[in-house]
């Protein structure tokens, strides 16, 4: 019988200090995250300076509250996962230097993973991956479209040019004056809607599985700054609606139009932004009628969080992919295939 693996993962790509203990890159032990959006709320976006302070004050107690909860020594583990890039330099550096004192401290090898691997990974935590499949990432820095034949095979058939879609809802959450992060009241405010207003889709050529929100985030300042001129009064509540649909409707188009041109075998979401209502609601239906399986993490588990970089680490170490005390943090990272 195999031996049962426990991974360690450690997460500090932006606001979120986490630690997680992961058994066979399936069942999550613990899961610890500890927030900063009240500290970063008044300034209506992460500050990288106050991140990185605040991963300094909160790592170790995220680590030893993880092993707590599992009720685990540091001897118990097989690994430690830590997020290597993308993301801000500062926050990145503080999550590699704990991986490493850790794993150098307890005699462990060490995994570098990518920060959106782990996202797509999260989707193992709840059910096994079925390859070929399509992940859409979706999150404040990256709208991908990535395609899998087997695990760490990643193939980026389209990705933003311009601002990511969770960018642009914190973007336009702003200017209609809501509070940070701006995605889940551009949401709840879209819902709350009897109206609409006709923003533009940006397709851009034919084909393309690139995606560009800067656009459409421009014609939103563009109309709110018009109908100030004008004197006019606005329902936020129908901005947030047309904004949303805009978003939502070349999204679901471009994820359907790769999953039956690639003929997946499921189609998996990941990221923050796939917490969003809209959005899970228009995937869902797409793909249910017509007859692609189709799965999206629970709410915590599309946010960032360190059971995700232990589910992706978990895999990295048993194809043998382990770092050394030299890794760095790599905030421009690419994601590329394993081995």
């Amino acid at each position: 019988m195999n031996k049962d693996i426990y991974v360690l993962g450690i997460e500090t790509s932006c606001d979120e200090t986490a630690a997680s203990i992961v058994k066979n890159g399936r069942e999550i032990i613990s899961n610890v995250v500890a927030s900063q959006i009240d500290s970063h709320k008044r300034f209506g976006g992460v500050v990288p300076e106050i991140a990185s302070r605040h991963h300094v004050e909160q790592i170790t107690l995220v680590i030893e509250e993880a092993l707590q909860r599992a009720q685990m020594e540091p001897q118990e583990l097989d690994a430690v996962a830590v997020t290597e890039g993308p993301g801000l330099v500062g926050a990145l550096l503080i999550g590699v230097n704990a991986a490493k004192a850790f794993a150098f401290a307890n005699s462990l090898p060490l995994v570098g993973v990518h920060h959106i691997a782990g996202h797509i990974y999260a989707n193992r935590l709840e059910q096994e991956m079925e390859f070929p499949l399509l992940a859409l990432v979706i999150s404040g820095g990256h709208t991908e479209l990535v395609y899998m034949k087997e695990h760490g095979s990643f193939e980026v058939i389209g990705e933003t040019r311009d601002d990511a879609a969770g960018e642009a809802y914190d973007k336009v959450a702003r200017t209609l004056n809501l509070p940070y992060p701006g995605g889940p009241h551009i949401d709840r405010l879209a819902h709350a809607s009897d109206g609409a207003i006709d923003f533009p889709r940006v397709w851009l050529e034919e084909g393309s599985y690139d995606f560009s929100f800067s656009g459409l985030k421009s014609a939103v300042l563009n109309y709110m700054h018009n109908a100030k001129q004008r004197g006019e009064v606005v329902p936020p509540e129908h901005v947030a609606a047309g904004f949303q649909n805009s978003v939502v409707e070349v999204v679901t188009a471009k994820a359907l139009r790769a999953a039956k041109e690639y003929k997946v075998h499921q189609v998996i979401a990941a990221g923050g932004v796939a917490a969003n209502k809209g959005l899970r609601t228009s995937l869902s239906g797409a793909f249910e009628q017509r007859g692609i399986p189709f799965f999206i993490p629970p709410l915590s588990l599309c946010t960032d969080n360190a059971a995700m970089i232990a589910a992706a680490g978990t895999v990295m170490f048993e194809k043998g992919l382990t770092g050394n005390m030299a890794m760095n943090g790599r905030p421009g990272m690419v994601l590329s295939s394993w081995g």
